[in-house]
């Protein structure tokens, strides 16, 4: 399942973000050994898409995220944003241009400095770059404040521990628009929220996209909800991308066995619904430390045969925008595009 290759992406110059072979790698203390965090992963997200990244926990999402932010550097690899090779930058080169990248974290609360008050914390990106008066800088955190759904007369003297965890992620969405980025990296921005704030999260994004012409990754665990707002959605298992398409077709004809595992797992929207023969997946995810030869989902899967463990697949076309790592997969066969 798990495989690398490129047949996935798209004619660079078009890319406003193009990752190439990024590897992310931790050394664990004195002992010689390495996790594995990321595998050799090529993506790529054109100027006003929303890439959808999903995976089951520890599969290496948010490390990727962060690998492409430069927090840390990956071990190896390419991240162009635009034409500019972000892994060559440093110092003041790199400061320079991550204005135009910013991200929303998993924790709304934690990612806010609760010492500080919220008008604060939302100018300063402006004052860190200086961009416009005193005066200026106050209308456009109230004007950006109200937009994302806050009062800012209310919450301009307030800290974050005074609100839920749905007005923290506002807020933190407020911050991140704030210089007016070409990306934005949302890492599982509702996952801590109750579902129905979820909604409303998911909601401001779609309009703070449209707003600002934002591009965003968003990464999550959940794909009823990467479904819903993503252009293009890419499945990751222990480090490696297995499959990659269109949402629509994606979901109504996963190519790999892993992916359908996770439709499989959605529950319906109905308490009256039926239960199904759902039986899930057997086994633990492998150690990123010494992940398994070949394929690195083969351990679990249902369909594996001996050439999983030899070879790893690569990525391969199976349809119009639809690519798939899997040496057997769930399609009748591959077309060449």
């Amino acid at each position: 399942m798990a495989g690398s290759g490129t047949a996935h992406l798209r004619d660079a110059s078009a890319s406003i973000l193009r990752a190439e072979n990024i590897v992310v790698e931790f050394p664990i203390g004195s002992t010689g050994l390495k996790v594995h965090a990321v595998s050799d992963v090529s993506l790529d997200i054109l100027p006003g898409e929303t890439l959808g990244l999903v995976g089951e926990s520890g599969s290496g999402k948010s490390t990727t995220g962060r690998a492409l932010m430069q927090m840390p550097s990956p071990t190896s690899g390419s991240v162009f944003l635009e034409q500019e090779d972000l892994t060559k930058l440093s110092g003041t080169d790199l400061r320079e241009i991550r204005p135009q990248m910013q991200m929303i974290f998993q924790d709304p609360i934690s990612s806010l400095n609760p010492r500080r008050k919220v008008t604060d914390i939302v100018s300063e990106p402006l004052k860190i770059w200086k961009r416009g008066s005193t005066a200026e800088q106050v209308a456009l955190v109230d004007k950006t404040l109200e937009s994302v759904g806050i009062d800012p007369e209310a919450a301009r003297t307030r800290r974050p521990s005074e609100f839920s965890g749905g007005q923290c992620q506002r807020i933190c969405i407020a911050r991140s628009v704030m210089l007016e980025p070409k990306l934005l990296i949302c890492d599982e921005p509702v996952s801590a929220l109750d579902v129905s704030v979820q909604a409303q999260i998911l909601n401001l994004l779609q309009d703070m996209k449209e707003r600002y012409g934002l591009t965003m990754l968003f990464i999550a665990h959940d794909l009823a909800v990467v479904k819903n707002v993503s252009d293009r959605v890419a499945v990751m298992y222990l480090g490696k991308l297995c499959e990659v398409g269109n949402p629509d077709r994606l979901y109504t004809t996963p190519a790999h066995p892993y992916t359908k595992t996770l439709l499989d797992s959605i529950p319906p929207p109905d308490p009256d619904a039926p239960k199904g023969d759902f039986a899930g997946l057997s086994g633990e995810i492998p150690s990123p430390v010494a992940p398994p030869s070949g394929c690195r989902f083969r351990t679990r899967c249902p369909n594996a045969q001996e050439l999983c463990a030899q070879v790893e697949p690569v990525m391969t076309a199976v349809g119009d925008d639809h690519f798939v790592a899997c040496h057997f997969p769930l399609v009748e066969t591959p077309v060449s595009l």
